[in-house]
């Protein structure tokens, strides 16, 4: 089974404009609400590609009570931890000449309830995956996801985070079987600006040394490379099409990757999949489906 979790779910209300005019009455052409977070997004193209999973996070309020009954109905299973006070962010993405989101805050998580998250985790097994994917709250420490590993450290669990600066570079020492920063945000991390595949090639390696397994690193359109943990080297190129969307492409990329490589244990075609699916994603309103990620697929 593969568990996600997002600590930052969300209702997204998606608004689409021909031109955003500050200070003035704006009409949409066009509105969706979406439910989004980034373990959720995970599970949802994973849903798509045929492989059952379990979403697990904090909910809370009648937004909450909301977001659940929708996804329920698409067809995901959740065990959510339904938190007493507060409500289920709403996020609001305004896509019109540039794309523009305001978020919402969410409800405070609580100890208690983080062992109730715990509780959860530990029924999880050696066979499993396990996805730890977005931001920590505020009102979480910074090495939450730290304590996550540790705590799960003696399972042996293929655990993918997908995770920005600190809260990724933390949890290396626990050998997460996957990472997908994209190159800006692996560029920050070592304080460069990289402009060439060698240096990337070169700072992946870097954070394979200090424990990461598989390096998947994102480039919007110019495609994305891997250093896989049997010392191989993947450059993959981006399918063509018309970039509409650039919300949950690299949580689908994460789905995609996971999903090659627990059919076939092939990392090449892992690759193949999870930018066939990241780019379907790209260039939809919504999430990939599964007829758009088959298309691209068959084009790399």
């Amino acid at each position: 089974m593969i568990y996600t979790v997002t600590f930052n779910p969300a209702i997204d209300y998606v608004i689409h404009l021909d031109a955003l005019t500050p200070g003035a009455i704006n009409r949409n052409q066009f509105e969706d609400y979406q439910c989004g977070g980034k373990g959720i997004n995970v599970s949802n193209v994973l849903r798509e590609l045929d492989f059952d999973t379990v979403a697990l996070g904090f909910v809370a309020g009648f937004m909450g009570d909301g977001l659940e009954k929708g996804l329920n109905a698409m067809g995901l299973k959740t065990e959510f931890i339904h938190l007493p006070e507060g409500q289920t962010r709403v996020n609001v993405k305004i896509k019109a000449a540039e794309e523009t989101e305001i978020n919402g805050i969410g409800p405070t998580i609580t100890d208690a309830d983080m062992r109730k998250l715990y509780a959860q985790l530990d029924r999880i097994g050696s066979d499993d995956t396990l996805v730890l994917s977005g931001s920590i709250p505020a009102c979480l420490p910074g090495d939450t996801y730290e304590k996550i590993m540790a705590h799960l450290e003696s399972k042996n669990l293929r655990i993918a985070v997908d995770a920005t600066k600190d809260l990724l570079v933390n949890v290396l020492k626990y050998h997460p079987f996957l990472i997908k920063p994209n190159n800006h945000e692996l560029g920050e991390i070592f304080g460069r600006v990289l402009k060439t595949d060698a240096e990337i090639v070169e700072c992946a390696a870097k954070l394979q040394e200090r424990g990461g397994r598989n390096i998947l690193i994102s480039m919007a359109g110019d495609g994305a490379l891997l250093l896989d943990e049997q010392g191989s080297s993947h450059r993959i190129g981006c399918p063509k099409g018309k970039v509409m969307n650039s919300v949950g492409a690299g949580d689908s990329m994460v789905a995609g990757f996971l999903a090659g490589y627990l059919k076939t244990g092939d990392y090449e075609y892992a690759l193949k999949l999870g930018t066939a699916a990241g780019s379907a994603t790209a260039f939809s309103i919504g999430l990939a489906n599964r007829q758009k990620i088959d298309e691209l697929l068959a084009t790399l």
